[in-house]
């Protein structure tokens, strides 16, 4: 390919993925609204309904997040009463997340979501499977490089 034609935005494999991803988690957002919660804080909250009780290095280490970019992102979802925040007693730099009951309760309604994302994008179960296949593949190349 030359020079010039390896620069057109329909040659690039960025901007396919970067517009996947907003459209996404704009496809999210009517859900998550009545949740009342933001698409991070959902992915705080899908960690949490997984594993109650874990430490804010422990949420970043799941989602690739540091803790300046989550150290909001909990101080607002215990805001709305949705988490605790509790610092370790044996280490005071560890802060400890938990559901609060508001949290554990939503677990529920959140629960109808990812089928009607599903729905929404109308993927097969083979679809979404090898679609996550070849995005863990591409995350994943990062670190064997």
């Amino acid at each position: 390919m030359e020079e010039a034609e390896s620069l057109k935005l329909s040659n690039q494999i960025c901007f396919p993925i970067y517009s996947l991803s907003k459209e996404v988690v704009n496809q999210y957002r009517p859900f998550l609204d009545q949740l009342d919660l933001t698409y991070p804080q959902y992915l705080v909250m899908l960690v949490l309904w997984e594993s109650d009780g874990v430490t804010v290095g422990n949420i970043g280490d799941k989602l690739a997040l540091d803790t300046g970019t989550l150290t909001p992102l909990l101080k607002r979802l215990e805001a709305k009463e949705m988490i605790h925040r509790k610092r370790s007693a044996e280490d005071e730099r560890i802060v400890l997340i938990s559901l609060s009951e508001k949290g554990k309760n939503m677990k529920d309604l959140a629960c109808k979501i990812p089928n009607q994302m599903k729905q929404k994008f109308d993927l097969t179960d083979e679809e979404i499977l090898s679609l996550k296949q070849i995005i863990y593949k591409i995350l994943n190349s990062k670190t064997s490089k």
